[in-house]
């Protein structure tokens, strides 16, 4: 199929959030499309569009809604044609698309590990007794609150900027961002210590970015498969299969890691109270064309172990 390129004058419009770390991945996004089809700069325009999730910063976003918080707005303005593709922090995503709109390219996934961030300690055992600790993650906090239930935690909404500077006003003495993030702003030595997977499992999907597509864009489908990575999308279908079957969403802590191994994925994953005072883990393994299947099945598992009003806030 032939396709017409974006040109300086018809330049492809990529959509995304307009934080530092957003459009570090835009800029990611489009020196891939750059490379792979020996295109200018120009031929490619960068419209920011803000989400509910950046404007009310003031309140959990369990309060005002789950993860379509951070892409209601980007998938409208796709529909509507004002964009032609939107970046998406995966971790962010929720596992369904509006009808018209489609997932299917995936960067090469970053450092899936959370970053321990404090000016005081070196790690998160390091902690005093009673120690401050911001997050607005329920998985970090219901994590934290099943190892460490002396800690105070509390919310800390906001780009990485923003939770910096709530470290430097001492609102606490400690977060937790992804390694992913600060090694795309170049901003790794942040991180005091990368929490190794085993002491903290991360979120479903965390340190992939997901490109989404109108579903009848030729051309778009045509470049975006140019530049995606085949082992994150394995990866991620275990995953967010694991997430569908749980009715993932921002309201309910759970972590999933998915690892290749030869022809075979590896699926972990762990669901919490969120109040952290129960913790359900499992893993299995299935060949990669059975992933989806397989991370159903695990969180099938899970669920049938949990109690009733297991991911009750009462």
């Amino acid at each position: 199929m032939t396709i017409t390129l974006p040109s300086p004058a018809e330049p492809l419009k990529i959509g995304t959030r307009g934080s530092p770390l957003a459009l570090a991945q835009a800029h990611e996004t489009r020196s891939r499309l750059m490379a792979a089809f020996d295109l200018p700069e120009a031929a490619f325009e960068i419209v920011v569009i803000k989400t509910t999730g950046d404007r009310v910063l003031d309140r959990p976003l369990k309060e005002i809604g789950g993860k379509g918080l951070f892409t209601k707005e980007i998938e409208e303005a796709m529909l509507a044609g004002a964009i032609d593709i939107a970046v998406h922090s995966m971790k962010d995503m929720p596992v369904a698309q509006p009808d018209g709109l489609l997932l299917d390219c995936y960067l090469p996934r970053e450092d899936v590990r959370d970053a321990f961030v404090s000016p005081l300690v070196e790690r998160l055992a390091d902690l005093p007794q009673g120690a401050t600790v911001g997050s607005s993650s329920l998985r970090r906090r219901a994590q934290l609150a099943h190892r460490r239930p002396d800690l105070n935690l509390v919310e800390f909404r906001g780009n990485v900027q923003t939770r910096m500077k709530k470290l430097e006003d001492g609102v606490a003495v400690a977060t937790f961002l992804a390694m992913a993030g600060l090694n795309r702003l170049g901003m790794a030595q942040v991180a005091r210590s990368a929490i190794a997977v085993e002491e903290m499992l991360p979120a479903v999907a965390q340190g992939a970015i997901g490109i989404e597509r109108r579903a009848a864009d030729d051309r778009a489908a045509a470049m975006l498969a140019a530049i995606h990575d085949t082992p994150t999308g394995q990866r991620l279908a275990a995953e967010r299969a694991f997430l569908a079957a749980l009715d993932g969403s921002c309201e309910t802590p759970i972590a999933g890691l998915a690892l290749l191994e030869g022809d075979q994925v590896w699926l972990r994953g762990e669901i919490l109270r969120p109040d952290g005072s129960e913790v359900i883990v499992g893993e299995a393994r299935s060949s990669i064309a059975d992933a989806a299947a397989m991370g159903a099945d695990l969180a099938r598992s899970l669920l049938s172990q949990a109690p009733s009003g297991f991911f009750s806030w009462r």
